[in-house]
């Protein structure tokens, strides 16, 4: 049995889910196992929705500067309320632009899921070029180095006598770390905007915890949609698409988006619903995330909940809760207007 099993195994018995129900305790398994896979293979951590709750820097280096603005993000994600040693994700991006064409950024995040525990940093740099200013057509192109490490914590383990973990070449956990390396590309022409980016695009070298471990660990991403203003110019409506798939095993996943915003004198007000679907399982929403978020001047604040509702949301009935705060500082160079 792995370590990452033990860990699954450890926390769902935790949550008391008896034999006297099998099928609820082979789905939360499966879900639990899957979630951690997902998080272990990224060596970054899922974006649920925080790129649609004005931080579209966490899903692709190419936004790093993207506006001429210090951008400062700080988001909490917890998943699974009222279940013990639930997954709890804390992250702090902050990217600007320093020159006519380059910018930069960093992203650092921990995040817990029951014995499982990883620490990452992403830094970033992007060149953004201007292909023609007569209709807002630019590309801007950026990569990031990746540090991540893994761990587990087996001190509780059980082998069934009661004494805790029976390896004493374990110790109290096993840890991996893994250096990586993301490359993306944004293009937009007035409203419309279409970014790629390819995660994690070296093979790991090593299998640290069993044999069984994936080597490639490649990600791409593409994200894309348009602007569209109202008459008025007091309204912008945005529909989006965002699409990920895993070269490791063919998983893929795509995001259907809406957004509408209101615009103020001293910033807007949005509102938006994103569906999560799991493309190699029947055409249904995965979730549906309501969102809301407001820009006052130079503060901001979002915030999203997922509601899971596919056969395991008997286990999630509390959902997945994401804030948002933010701060920009005004930079001495002019302001862009674009992605506020």
């Amino acid at each position: 049995m792995t370590e990452k099993l033990k860990a699954t195994l450890l926390y769902i018995d935790n949550q008391k889910i008896t034999e006297s129900d099998p099928m609820k305790k082979y789905i939360y398994i499966a879900l639990f196992a899957f979630t951690m896979m997902a998080n272990s293979q990224e060596l970054k951590l899922s974006p649920f929705s925080q790129y649609l709750v004005e931080n579209p820097f966490v899903i692709s280096p190419a936004y790093a500067g993207v506006e001429d603005v210090h951008k400062l993000r700080l988001s909490g994600v917890a998943q699974w309320l009222g279940l013990k040693n639930a997954p709890l994700t804390q992250t702090l991006s902050y990217d600007t632009r320093f020159s006519e064409r380059s910018g930069a950024g960093v992203i650092i995040y921990n995040d817990r899921n029951g014995n499982t525990k990883q620490m990452g940093v992403q830094l970033t740099y992007a060149h953004h070029l201007t292909i023609n200013d007569a209709n807002d057509q630019y590309l801007s192109l950026g990569i990031s180095y990746k540090f991540n490490q893994f761990r587990i914590n087996t001190d509780k383990f059980d082998d069934g006598s009661g004494g805790g973990h029976s390896d004493p070449n374990v110790g109290a956990g096993q840890s991996t770390i893994n250096h990586n390396f993301e490359v993306g590309f944004l293009y937009r022409i007035e409203r419309y905007f279409v970014s790629f980016n390819a995660s994690n695009i070296l093979n790991k070298s090593i299998k640290i915890f069993d044999d069984s471990e994936p080597i490639k660990l490649r990600n791409y991403y593409m994200y894309t949609g348009y602007t569209f203003e109202s008459d008025s110019q007091e309204y912008e409506y945005e529909p989006s698409i965002y699409f990920k798939y895993f070269e490791g095993d063919g998983r893929s996943v795509t995001d259907l988006n809406f957004k509408a915003r209101k615009l103020t004198d001293d910033g807007y007000m949005w509102a938006g619903i994103n569906a999560r679907f799991i493309n190699d399982q029947s055409f249904e929403p995965a979730s549906i995330s309501p969102l809301i978020g407001i820009n006052k001047k130079d503060l901001y604040v979002g915030y999203g909940f997922q509601w899971n509702i596919n056969d395991a949301s008997v286990f999630n009935s509390s959902g997945t809760h994401l804030l948002t705060l933010g701060y920009n500082f005004e930079t001495s160079r002019s302001n862009s207007s674009w992605f506020n």
